[in-house]
C-alpha cells in the first residue's frame, strides 16, 4: 500500500544508513536537525506552520509491509501489518509524508487507540506516552514520483515494549523555513 501521488512510486525498500554525526555527504548540513531531532517532529513543525500544523489521512489498512520494514520490526515472512500514510501539513502545504507500520501485536491493550487515529497525530500519542523509547535514526535520500528528491529518516519506537516503526519524508519545502525549536519542550 503507498500513498497515491507523491509517494506512489516512492521505494521505501532501499538501503537505509545510520549515522551518529553524518558528513555533508550523508546529510546536507541544511537537513540535519530536521532528520536528527529526536523530539516531538510534531512539535516542530507546529512551531514551523505558525500553529497551522495539521494530519491528513491518505490511507491505512492492513498489508505486507516491504521487506526492510519487516526485517526492523523482526515479523515474520508475509506477516502483515497495520499500515498508516499520512501528511504532515503547515496551512495547505505537505511538509512531510509519513508511513507508519504497526503490527498486529502492538495493537493490544490500551494501544488499540493507534489504529483509529485518523487525522490525528501520531505524535500526540507516542510522545505522552511515558514508556515510550526510540531507536537510532536510519536516513537515506529517496525518489518521490514527481521526479523530486528527498531527505528520509525511520527509527522504530517502543510503546511498553511493543514496537512500531515511522518513516518520515521530509519534502523540499521544508528547506525554505526556519526550524524552529518548540517554545517549550513539549511531549507532543
Amino acid at each position: 500500500m503507498f500513498i497515491t501521488g507523491t509517494l506512489l512510486a516512492t521505494n521505501f525498500d532501499t538501503r537505509w544508513s545510520t549515522y551518529r554525526r553524518p558528513t555533508n555527504i550523508q546529510a546536507p548540513r541544511p537537513w540535519r536537525t530536521w532528520l536528527l531531532d529526536s523530539g516531538s517532529l510534531t512539535a516542530h513543525l507546529i512551531a514551523a506552520s505558525n500553529q497551522r500544523f495539521r494530519v491528513n489521512l491518505k490511507q491505512q489498512g492492513w498489508a505486507l509491509p516491504l521487506r526492510s520494514e519487516a526485517k526492523v520490526l523482526g515479523l515474520k515472512n508475509r506477516q502483515s501489518a497495520l499500515i498508516r500514510e499520512v501528511e504532515l501539513k503547515g496551512g495547505d502545504d505537505n511538509y512531510v509524508l509519513a508511513r507508519t507500520i504497526i503490527p498486529a501485536t502492538t495493537l493490544t491493550g490500551k494501544y488499540k487507540q493507534l489504529a483509529s487515529l485518523g487525522n490525528r497525530s501520531l505524535g500526540t500519542v507516542l510522545f505522552r506516552d511515558p514508556t515510550m523509547r526510540r531507536t537510532t535514526f536510519q536516513i537515506c535520500q529517496l525518489n518521490l514520483a514527481n521526479g523530486e528528491q528527498a531527505w528520509a529518516r525511520r527509527s522504530v519506537f517502543y510503546l511498553s515494549g511493543k514496537p512500531l516503526l515511522v518513516c518520515e519524508v521530509f519534502l523540499p519545502i521544508l528547506a525554505t523555513l526556519p526550524y524552529r525549536p518548540p517554545l517549550l519542550k513539549s511531549r507532543i
